[in-house]
This record gives structure tokens, C-alpha cells and sequence, in this order.
């Protein structure tokens, strides 16, 4: 009987991602959750790999700067950061930027220090013998780099970004809080909304979105780790 009771339950809470507009207002919402990922990826791998060479460099006063830089990235929390970038641009410079902007804005910053450290670490495991071959054969220094370093850079790279790219994925979560409608936040909404009439619908809404979110990163854990196995 009370296995029969539980499983009414968990149907009647399950029901509710079928009322009205419900399921493809979530998918709409992960829509938004991808594409805010999607864009803070791309520009952190371009921005990142610059700011990795520049880690490389041996004048101080850049590398201290950049040092700063990095670190303030991985100390400050992601949610301190939005509320910075949204509320704090915007009464401070009188700015008006959407909710969406600042959090792309915050997740490339911090995907830009990330990617960055990783880049100078797959630069800085070169072995220096790849750089004597280079120039034995008559290679200047900027054929070395682009021809026999970046290659061999991009290849130990690719597995380490991949657990990145999945950290900022999950991490988007965390635009709920600065005003996106993204799918944490529709999720809310539909639980909200039927709150008194199926006060299980928690258990179906968040199941579906945590199903969401696997979905979307289980693919490039997989990929990172047969990349990982791969360059063994």
C-alpha cells in the first residue's frame, strides 16, 4: 500500500512537466543556460590561450600582473563576481547591462584565468629539446612556436579544457541570481506555481534539470577522459 502511495506521488509530481507550456519552457531555459556557456567558453579559449603565453613571458612586472590577475579569479566566488559585474558596474558607472552580458562577462574572466594557467602549463611541459630540434634544423623562433610548440600544446591541452568547459557549464546555474530566466529559474517557477495544488513537483522539476545538465556534460567527461587516456 505504501509503495503503491509513493509511486502515485512521484506520477502525480512527474504530471506536472506536462501542464501547459511547462517542458518546453525548461528546454527553452537550457537553451539559454547553453548559449550563455557557449559564448564564455569560445571567447576564454581565444583570450585564454593569449593570456597563457603571456604567463610565459619572463618580464616581472607583467608576470606579476597577471599573476594578480589569476589569482583574484580563483579566490573571488562566481557569485560575488556577478553580483559585481551586474549591481556594481552599473550603479558605479551608471551602466545599464543585462543580466545575460554580465554573466558572460564574469564567466569569461574566470574562464580566461583558468584556461590561461592551463596553457602556460601545457607550454611550460614542452620539453626544451622540442625547441633545439627546431633550431638545428634552421627554424626561426616564431616557425618553433607555431609549428612544433602550439601543436603539441593544443594536444595536452584539449583533454584539461574539456573538465573546464564542463566546471562552466555547471557553474551557469549561478546567473538565477542576477535576474536570467535561464532553466534553474523556470524550474523555480513551475514549483512555485503549483506549489499548493502538487507540492511534490520539486522532485520531478529538479530531476529533470539535474537530467538536463548530465546530458549536456556527461558527453565531455567522456571525451576528456578517453582524450586523457589517449595521451598516455
Amino acid at each position: 500500500m505504501e509503495n503503491q502511495d509513493f509511486f502515485t506521488a512521484l506520477s502525480t509530481a512527474f504530471s506536472v512537466l506536462f501542464k501547459g507550456k511547462n517542458f518546453p519552457r525548461l528546454m527553452g531555459g537550457l537553451w539559454v543556460t547553453i548559449w550563455i556557456a557557449a559564448v564564455s567558453v569560445l571567447l576564454s579559449i581565444l583570450l585564454g590561450f593569449v593570456f597563457g603565453i603571456i604567463l610565459t613571458r619572463k618580464n616581472r612586472i607583467i608576470k606579476a600582473i597577471c599573476n594578480i590577475y589569476l589569482e583574484f579569479m580563483r579566490i573571488m566566488p562566481q557569485m560575488v563576481l556577478l553580483f559585481l559585474a551586474y549591481f556594481g558596474i552599473t550603479h558605479a558607472f551608471g551602466l545599464s547591462i543585462s543580466g545575460e552580458a554580465a554573466s558572460i562577462i564574469v564567466f569569461t574572466l574566470w574562464g580566461t584565468a583558468e584556461m590561461g594557467d592551463l596553457v602556460r602549463g601545457s607550454l611550460e611541459s614542452i620539453p626544451r629539446h622540442q625547441y633545439e630540434s627546431g633550431r638545428a634544423i634552421g627554424l626561426t623562433e616564431k616557425q618553433i612556436f607555431f609549428y612544433i610548440i602550439i601543436p603539441q600544446t593544443i594536444k595536452r591541452l584539449v583533454p584539461l579544457s574539456m573538465n573546464l568547459i564542463t566546471r562552466m557549464i555547471k557553474t551557469t546555474s549561478l546567473v538565477v541570481f542576477v535576474g536570467v530566466i535561464e532553466v534553474v529559474k523556470i524550474g523555480q517557477q513551475i514549483i512555485e506555481a503549483n506549489r499548493l495544488t502538487i507540492p511534490t513537483a520539486s522532485i520531478a522539476v529538479y530531476g529533470v534539470i539535474f537530467m538536463m545538465y548530465f546530458i549536456v556534460c556527461w558527453p565531455l567527461s567522456l571525451m576528456a577522459d578517453r582524450l586523457e587516456k589517449k595521451e598516455r
